[in-house]
Formats: structure tokens, sequence, C-alpha cells
């Protein structure tokens, strides 16, 4: 990942500490795939599903939705459901048809014919440049949205750009100590 442009020294403090733990949990993360091929990338060395090129792509989509949540609120995250489908269904696996939603989440942990690692980082080196340029234009740190309806938020309940962005900097440490794991059963090395 490339260094932010905006200097994080003409911030106000508490979003330069923001984004520039969010820029070591990146960097931490996309180290696991430095001097790896394609393939490599995309092997599935333990019993999960999970392959680094895919871990990236995942951590990627979730910045970038979150970051839409910030900027036009629950409507950028949308649950909905096909017709006649439940949650019930859903959490089952007995669900007639999947949403988008899903089916798209699910292709976000492997990579697909044609992506390449290369593509992958400048995937998220440009999510990560439009946070960043969020994070320094949005008026107050404390504006709020109310989260969407999914069974998993908290009816009612609201976030905060802060919220947001303590959550976003949590997924991605989280996934780069899995992707820590994954390249040491490739290879035999540590990104950290």
């Amino acid at each position: 990942m490339t260094s932010t442009t905006t200097t994080l020294s003409s911030l106000d403090g508490e979003r330069a500490d923001l984004l520039a733990a969010l820029a070591e949990a990146r960097s931490t993360l996309t180290a696991t795939v430095r001097g790896l091929d394609d393939e490599q990338a995309g092997l599935r060395p333990t019993v999960s599903a999970l392959c680094l090129g895919g871990l990236i792509k995942h951590v990627t989509a979730t910045e970038s939705g979150w970051l839409r949540f910030v900027t036009e609120g629950p409507s950028a995250m949308s649950f909905a459901l096909p017709d006649g489908v439940t949650w019930d269904d859903l959490m089952a696996g007995t669900a007639r048809e999947l949403p988008q939603w899903a089916i798209d989440r699910e292709r976000e942990f492997r990579m697909l014919p044609g992506e390449t690692v290369a593509g992958i980082l400048r995937d998220y080196e440009q999510v990560a440049a439009r946070t960043e340029k969020i994070v320094t234009t949005v008026p107050d740190l404390s504006a709020t949205h109310p989260l969407p309806d999914a069974p998993w938020n908290e009816p009612g309940a609201v976030w905060s750009v802060r919220r947001v962005l303590a959550h976003v900097i949590a997924e991605t440490a989280q996934h780069a100590g899995h992707a820590d794991i994954l390249r040491e059963s490739i290879d035999g090395r540590q990104a950290t």
C-alpha cells in the first residue's frame, strides 16, 4: 500500500490517529502477499475457504461499504431478502434463493478467474484513498446514521463516523492476523 496522500500532521489529532491506525493495519494485511504470485495468493492452505487474495478483497469491500454508510447512510448497506425468503431460511441454509449481497460477500473471500494480486491491491489502494478523503473532509466524526435493518444489528442502533472507523480498523487488524496464519501455512513466512 502506498502512504496516505494527506499529510497526517495537517489533520486534527483524532483524525490523524484514526487514519494512521488504519494505514498500519492495512500495511500489515497487504504485507502478507508480498512476494507471492497470483496462484499462491489464491491458495486455501487451511480447512477454511480463506485465501490471502480473498481476505484483502473482503477487507476492501468491507471498508468501502462502511465508508459508503458514512456518506449515504443505511441505504448504502441494504440487506434485502428475495420474496418469500426469511432470515431463518437464510441462516439455516434452506433459502430457495440467495440475496445478491450474500452471493457477492461469498465471492469476496476467494480469488476469481482473472483476478490478480496486483489488481486486488490496486482496488484496495483506491478504497484507502477514498476513505482518507472522506475522513479528512467529513464535518464531524460524531455524525451518526442508524444501522441498516439486519439480524446482527441492534434494532434502533446508530453509529458515528468515529465508530465506523474503529470498526474498520478492528476488522482490518483481525483479518491481518488471519492472513499472517495463511501466509505461514503457504511458505513458512510471516508478514509480521
